[in-house]
C-alpha cells in the first residue's frame, strides 16, 4: 500500500510587500488618526466607511501610471464580474456618491480611514498595504472648498504633533500648467488626446523635480535621461524653445505668493484655461490670507504638479520641511506626507454629468514615520498593571482585583500562565512593560492588605543599587486591600503615566 504523503506546514511567514503591526504601533496609529479625525469632524465632515471591495469598472484606470484597469490592483472575477481589493479612498468615494446622491446632502462632505492595497512591486519602505486618511467634498465648484481643504490639511498636521515651521502646504493648478503646456505647443483644447503621451512624460518629468533637479528634468523634457546606472528614460521631446517655457513655468515660484502669481500671468498669456487657473490660484490665497494662513504654512509653488491623471483644478501636498538621516547617514528632507486636488470629471463615469470635487489623502505611515523622527510619540507603551497569582485556587479573589482596577480606568490584567514559579510572573511583567504588579497571597488575603510593588522603580533602583539615594526609596508597598485602586493611581502618577 503507497504511503500517504504528509502534508507540509505552512511557513509562518508574512506574504512579500505586506507586514504585520504590533502593540505600540497600532494604538500609535489609532491615537493618530482619532486626532486627525478631530480636526476634520471640527470642520464639518462626515465619516464614511465602505467595502475595501469594489468592482474593477467602479475603480477606473486612474491608478498613477497604470493604463489598464485591473493592472496594479489586486483582482479576481466572481459571477462574470472582476471585483478588486480599493487601491485608493477617491475611486470608491465616486461610486458612492453616484449611488447614494439622492439622500445625501450638496455638497457632501466626508473623511475615510482605512486600508488601501496596490498589486505592484513592493521596496524598501514600499508596501503592497497601507493606511490612507482622506477627507474630500463633493458638489461644488467653487475653490472655497479647495482653500478650506488646505487650512484643513494644516490644522491636521499641527494637531498630531508637526510644530508650525516644520512644514509647507504647497498649492498650484493644473489649469495654470495645462496653459502652460497650451503655449508650449502641447496641448490642443479642441483635440484632447492629441500630445497626450507627450504630457504624461512632462507631468512626470515636473513632479520628480526635487529627485533629479532642473537639470534632470530639463533632460526629459528633451529627448531623454541616462541615469548614473547607465539606464536611459526617453524624453517628451520637446523643442529647445518648448523647453524652454515649461521650464520657465517651474521657475515661477517668487518671494511672495502675489510675485508668483503676477509671473504665472505673464506664462499664460494666450490661454484662457491658464488664465483662469491663475485666477483661482489667486482667490484661494485671499481666502486663506483672511484665515491667518500665511504664506510660511501655505504657499503657490508652480513645482506641484500630482501624479494622477484625474486632477482638473487646484492640487496641493503638504511637504515636510525638517531634515531626517537617511540609511546611509545623509542628510535628507522628510517630504510629502499628503496631497489632494480638484477632480471635476471623477463622478461623471457613473453619471454621466460633471460632479465638481476636491479632496486631500494624507499617507499615514509617512506621518507615524515623520512623528517619530522628532520625537513626538513613545517608541514603548506602557503595558497594564500586572495582579499576580499566588494561589490558582483563589483566582475569583485575583479577578475581583483585576475588575477594580478596570472599573477604575486602569489598564490591568491577571496573570494566566503557570503561576508556580513567581519569577516568571515578573519576568511577564516585564517583558509587557508593566508599571505595576500587585500581590496578594494567602497572608495578605488573611490580614485584608495587598502588597503593591512599583516596577519602574524596581529596575531603577536594581540599575543603581550603590547609590545611596535609592536605599530610602521603596518600590513595594503594604497597603489595606481597600486603598487599591488610590495607591496604584499614586504610582502610575509618579511614573508620568
Amino acid at each position: 500500500m503507497a504511503k500517504v504523503k504528509k502534508q507540509p506546514r505552512p511557513k509562518a511567514q508574512t506574504p512579500k510587500g505586506f507586514r504585520d503591526y504590533f502593540g505600540a504601533e497600532v494604538v500609535q496609529r489609532t491615537a493618530m488618526l482619532s486626532k486627525i479625525a478631530e480636526v476634520y469632524h471640527r470642520y464639518g465632515f462626515d465619516a464614511l466607511e465602505s467595502p475595501a471591495v469594489e468592482t474593477v469598472e467602479a475603480l477606473g484606470k486612474f491608478l498613477p501610471d497604470v493604463d489598464r484597469p485591473n493592472e496594479g490592483v489586486f483582482a479576481w472575477e466572481e459571477d462574470a464580474d472582476w471585483l478588486a481589493l480599493r487601491y485608493d479612498l477617491t475611486a470608491p468615494l465616486a461610486r458612492v456618491y453616484a449611488q447614494h446622491r439622492n439622500d445625501l446632502p450638496n455638497p457632501y462632505r466626508r473623511y475615510a480611514m482605512g486600508p488601501v492595497w496596490r498589486n505592484e512591486k513592493p521596496g524598501p519602505g514600499r508596501f503592497r498595504q497601507f493606511y490612507q486618511c482622506d477627507a474630500d467634498t463633493v458638489g461644488t465648484s467653487s475653490v472655497a472648498a479647495d482653500a478650506e481643504i488646505c487650512a484643513m490639511l494644516a490644522d491636521t498636521l499641527e494637531a498630531v504633533g508637526i510644530e508650525r515651521g516644520d512644514y509647507v502646504v504647497r498649492v498650484n493648478n493644473r489649469k495654470v500648467l495645462n496653459g502652460v503646456m497650451e503655449v508650449a505647443g502641447v496641448l490642443d483644447p479642441s483635440d484632447p488626446d492629441k500630445f497626450a503621451a507627450e504630457r504624461g512624460i512632462v507631468l512626470r518629468a515636473i513632479d520628480k523635480l526635487d529627485r533629479l533637479g532642473m537639470g534632470g528634468v530639463r533632460e526629459l523634457l528633451g529627448e531623454g535621461r541616462k541615469d548614473g546606472s547607465g539606464d536611459f528614460t526617453k524624453g517628451a521631446g520637446l523643442s529647445d524653445e518648448q523647453v524652454q517655457i515649461v521650464m520657465g513655468f517651474m521657475e515661477a515660484k517668487r518671494d511672495t505668493g502675489p510675485a508668483t502669481v503676477a509671473r504665472l500671468m505673464e506664462l499664460v498669456q494666450g490661454s484662457e484655461t491658464g488664465v483662469t487657473g491663475v485666477n483661482e490660484l489667486e482667490t484661494m490665497a485671499m481666502l486663506l490670507d483672511a484665515q491667518g494662513y500665511a504664506s510660511d504654512r501655505i504657499e503657490i509653488d508652480p513645482s506641484v504638479v500630482r501624479g494622477l491623471g484625474y486632477y482638473t483644478g487646484p492640487v496641493f501636498e503638504a511637504e515636510l520641511t525638517f531634515e531626517v538621516t537617511d540609511e546611509k547617514g545623509r542628510p535628507r528632507n522628510f517630504g510629502s506626507v499628503a496631497g489632494g486636488g480638484r477632480y471635476d470629471d471623477l463622478v461623471k463615469r457613473f453619471t454621466g454629468q460633471e460632479v465638481p470635487a476636491t479632496g486631500v489623502s494624507i499617507g499615514v505611515d509617512r506621518l507615524l514615520a515623520a512623528l517619530h523622527a522628532k520625537g513626538r510619540l513613545d517608541t514603548k507603551a506602557v503595558g497594564p498593571v500586572i495582579v499576580t497569582v499566588m494561589d490558582r485556587d483563589q483566582m475569583a479573589y485575583y479577578q475581583t482585583l483585576v475588575a477594580e482596577l478596570r472599573n477604575a480606568g486602569i489598564r490591568a490584567e491577571v496573570y494566566l500562565g503557570n503561576p508556580k514559579n513567581f519569577g516568571n510572573q515578573l519576568k511577564y511583567a516585564d517583558n509587557r512593560d508593566s508599571p505595576v504588579a500587585v500581590i496578594a497571597g494567602s497572608d495578605e488575603m488573611a490580614n485584608g492588605v495587598v502588597q503593591i510593588k512599583d516596577l519602574i522603580l524596581g529596575a531603577q533602583i536594581a540599575q543603581n543599587a550603590t547609590v545611596e539615594e535609592w536605599k530610602d526609596r521603596p518600590s513595594q508597598y503594604e497597603v489595606p486591600r481597600a486603598e487599591l485602586v488610590a495607591k496604584v493611581r499614586e504610582i502610575l502618577a509618579g511614573q508620568g503615566v
